[in-house]
């Protein structure tokens, strides 16, 4: 499984699924959104992950798992197992790695058995990430891992199109996998331990404008094994949950209640469709400061909200407006997802062998060899 397939998919809800296996991680990275190093103790319960992942069937489950952390690989058993019973039920595994082990020469047998397990295995790399492991050495890694044979990428992420280190990195990789590696590059936000410096997170749009949220399609097992429909890290970590974003939780659901929750939600519907913000207005809601975010988390338990949802939204109709919205945001492949929801300027990179993704300076840069 490519990168862009992986991407391509994301706006389609419950086209996949995110898992956070464990918050610990070997690295501290001063950017990481899960505030994670190896002090925190926060992980699903194994015996819930297994269970759930086995509830996958063959007539339903997700077209991808993506096992994420913290560090994924300090439970590299974990990782097999689960990449074999989703694999049972037809679905494709990915795997996003810190790369801690990279520091040495050669890569533990019972990391390589987890990663050659999976359909798609990603490389997290940044300013950040080089000065904890050298980007020599991530380098020699990824072709280790791909002449094993399992599709690699790379995570990139930077302060922006002009940030001159993405430039430098971006040709970096190009240079080193001769264009046949690709790269879903993202901007830096504040979340975690870049709360405090990082540039604003996405902000609310005029009250009342359309603006659908494809981030509110895959469900997301948070660390203490709730599930929710976002992936926002401060979504994602708050407690309690807002009613209408949390899913259930892996000890006492299966996979078809957690799809059909978020398929069926008349609410998340509307927050896929036409976005948090109009979805206030057309309540009657007066409009709120803060982020896109901020005024999505504060729709919960607002029975106006329900009420507006459920008679726009609910039934046949509304499940065709949630299709509707999925394939509009996945217009223009994964180069056109990347584009809406990652560093625009780098979004052809998404892609294997793409050319003329620019530079700090907007010139055309690279291509394939």
């Amino acid at each position: 499984m490519e990168l862009g397939e992986l991407v391509g998919r994301r706006p389609f809800p419950a086209a996949g699924l995110l898992l956070g296996l464990t918050r610990r991680c070997p690295l501290s990275c001063a950017h990481c959104s899960t505030g994670s190093d190896m002090t925190v103790r926060e992980r699903p319960d194994a015996g819930d992950l297994v269970r759930f992942v086995s509830s996958f069937t063959p007539d339903d489950r997700p077209d991808v798992l993506m096992l994420t952390g913290g560090e994924p690989l300090l439970l590299p058993g974990l990782v097999e197992r689960l990449s074999v019973l989703a694999h049972r039920a037809g679905s494709r595994t990915a795997l996003l790695s810190g790369m801690f082990f990279a520091r040495s020469r050669h890569i533990p047998a019972p990391l390589l058995r987890a990663i050659t397990g999976v359909d798609h295995f990603s490389a997290s790399l940044d300013v950040h990430h080089e000065r904890e492991v050298g980007r020599a050495d991530v380098f020699r890694a990824l072709h280790r891992i791909r002449d094993a044979g399992v599709a690699v990428s790379f995570h990139l992420t930077g302060t922006g199109a002009s940030d001159p280190y993405l430039a430098d990195l971006t040709r970096a990789v190009e240079e080193e996998f001769g264009g046949q590696v690709p790269s879903l590059v993202n901007e830096i936000r504040p979340f975690g331990r870049a709360a405090a410096w990082a540039g604003p997170a996405r902000s609310a749009p005029d009250a009342g404008a359309v603006s659908p949220c494809a981030m509110a399609a895959w469900p997301v097992v948070a660390f203490d094994g709730t599930v929710l429909a976002c992936c926002n890290q401060d979504t994602v970590d708050l407690r309690p949950a807002p009613a209408h974003l949390r899913l259930g939780h892996i000890a006492t659901d299966d996979w078809a209640a957690i799809r059909r929750r978020a398929l069926e939600s008349p609410v998340l519907r509307l927050i896929r469709t036409v976005g948090p913000s109009r979805l206030a207005a057309m309540s009657g809601r007066l409009p709120r400061g803060g982020s896109y975010c901020d005024g999505c988390r504060a729709l919960g338990g607002d029975a106006r909200v329900a009420a507006t949802a459920g008679a726009v939204a609910a039934g046949p109709a509304g499940a065709l407006l949630d299709l509707a919205a999925a394939r509009q945001g996945a217009a223009g492949g994964a180069e056109g997802v990347v584009r809406r929801h990652g560093c625009a300027a780098y979004a052809p990179l998404v892609v294997t062998g793409a050319t003329g993704a620019a530079g700090p300076d907007g010139a055309a840069r690279g291509g394939a060899r």
